[in-house]
């Protein structure tokens, strides 16, 4: 979008914030006002005040497109397309994670699943198995 000098009103003004003295003393940051629509830009995004000069309109433009157009504007456009974006990076994620999940459970019921009636539960209680067995087999057990 274009628009007249005449419609402007340029203020260049310190900078604030991060950036030590240099950004405090200098006039870097710049500050542009549509006057027909009373739409207000400022931009310190650089120390250059030519740099912050040219974002700065390019901002503007921006923001009067969006005004004009709406939602058919680039801009607008341009934040559709990473909203919808990002939903496909969550429902993807989301997806990855169900699966995971299930395999996992699919696992868990497997193992559940196993059949211990051949087992011989009394056998198993009966014999005494630990470290104290073991030392009293080697030899090792109580001394008095």
């Amino acid at each position: 979008m274009t628009f007249d000098d005449k419609d402007l009103e340029e203020r260049f003004l310190k900078g604030s914030g991060p950036g030590g003295q240099k950004i405090n003393k200098t006039s870097s940051a710049v500050q542009l006002k549509h006057l027909p629509s009373g739409v207000v830009v400022k931009c310190q995004n650089t120390r250059s005040q030519r740099q912050n000069r040219k974002i700065a309109r390019r901002l503007l433009a921006d923001k009067l497109e969006f005004i004009e157009k709406g939602p058919e504007s680039r801009i607008a456009l341009r934040e559709e397309k990473l909203k919808r974006k990002k939903g496909n990076k969550r429902n993807k994620a989301l997806k990855r994670f169900r699966k995971l999940y299930r395999q996992i459970h699919e696992d868990v019921e497997e193992v559940e699943e196993v059949d211990t009636t051949d087992v011989d539960t009394e056998e198993v209680n009966s014999e005494e198995v630990g470290p104290e067995k073991e030392k009293e087999e080697l030899g090792e057990g109580k001394r008095m």
